[in-house]
């Protein structure tokens, strides 16, 4: 039953509430998932440059994590179950890695610049030191550190309706710095490492930050 708080939130609190509220899916999108890849999501794994890999740890705390590559080497499809994303160099962090240790359940959303719709797959996840497709996966002569390895559970098209309402992909709507600072300005701001803003606007110069982009 539907509770208000004292800051006067109406919250919802059960599934028959939320259906209530929102109506039942179409057919065609309650049953649109799948549980093995086709052609077609073969070739847009192939084409997608860049995902966002999502997962829980054992305490229900959540990572959202964005990954990139080229197109055709952020996914290598293992078989029509399994698919491997790399692991490039990075801030060591390794939420979401963590994460996977205690509870393999992860989601997936794959995106190809200029298309409003997504492909995303929800799965299981282990992670993997290595293994003979390593090879297929090395990016300007560097193996993966690491790969996580995704038993897909679901797979299915998500509709544009996000991005059209957003504007994402038109680019007369963006302009980074209009209403944030740039990076080193942030970074001084909320990321102590006492660099000064100079030497920080000199670390994140493009030129220069895509040196480490995967490895040394």
């Amino acid at each position: 039953m539907s509770t208000e708080t004292s800051a006067g939130l109406v919250t919802i609190d059960s599934e028959d509430e939320l259906v209530a509220l929102l109506g039942t899916p179409h057919e065609r999108a309650a049953n649109k998932g799948r549980a093995a890849l086709l052609d077609v999501d073969r070739a847009w794994l192939a084409a997608t440059p860049f995902c966002v890999l999502a997962t829980s740890g054992a305490d229900g705390s959540c990572d959202a994590s964005p990954k990139g590559d080229p197109p055709g080497q952020l996914v290598h499809v293992i078989d029509d179950r399994t698919i491997a994303i790399a692991e490039r160099p990075g801030n060591k962090r390794a939420d979401g890695y963590k994460n996977i240790l205690a509870n393999p359940h992860v989601g997936l959303s794959f995106f190809i610049p200029g298309r409003g719709d997504t492909l995303r797959i929800n799965g299981r996840a282990r992670l993997v030191s290595d293994a003979p497709f390593f090879d297929d996966m090395v990016v300007k002569g560097h193996r993966p550190l690491l790969a996580v390895v995704v038993e897909i559970d679901d797979i299915f098209f998500h509709c544009a309706k996000a991005f059209l309402r957003s504007g994402l992909w038109k680019p007369e709507t963006w302009d980074p710095e209009a209403h944030v600072p740039r990076r080193a300005v942030i970074a001084k701001e909320v990321e102590p490492s006492g660099m000064t803003i100079e030497q920080l606007d000199d670390y994140y110069r493009p030129d220069h930050y895509a040196k480490g982009l995967y490895g040394s």
